[in-house]
């Protein structure tokens, strides 16, 4: 979830990869692998993480886009109304999506579970 957040976050704030690496001083790739969870992060270095995004890390943690979205998005488009229902519709649409595919992975795993109590 931690991970999931930093790149939510890092997109809402219009960071690229690149741009938070270099200001951690590591590649874009080593980046990369931090928000995939296949390089561990520490506190300090999400401490300078929360410092780019201008955010603590209580925030980073405990993001969930429907509380946080409004004052990080109004952050990133200066609070343009039609920029920041774009944004909000975007993410509605993301999470929708993800909905969909839980939905379809509980009865892909009912499914199975059906054949294999028939053995």
């Amino acid at each position: 979830m931690l991970l999931e957040n930093l790149r939510k976050i890092r997109i809402i704030k219009g960071f690229s990869q690149d741009y938070v690496a270099d200001l951690l001083n590591i590649s874009q790739a080593a980046y990369s692998d931090i928000e995939r969870g296949k390089t561990k992060i520490n506190f300090e270095k999400l401490k300078k993480i929360a410092a780019i995004f201008d955010l603590e890390v209580s925030s980073i943690i405990d993001f969930h886009e429907t509380q946080k979205l409004d004052k990080l998005v109004a952050d990133r488009v200066n609070t343009n109304p039609d920029e920041m229902k774009t944004i909000i519709d975007h993410f509605d649409k993301e999470r929708q999506l993800y909905q969909e595919q839980i939905d379809i992975l509980k009865n892909e795993i009912t499914y199975l579970r059906n054949k294999l109590d028939k053995k």
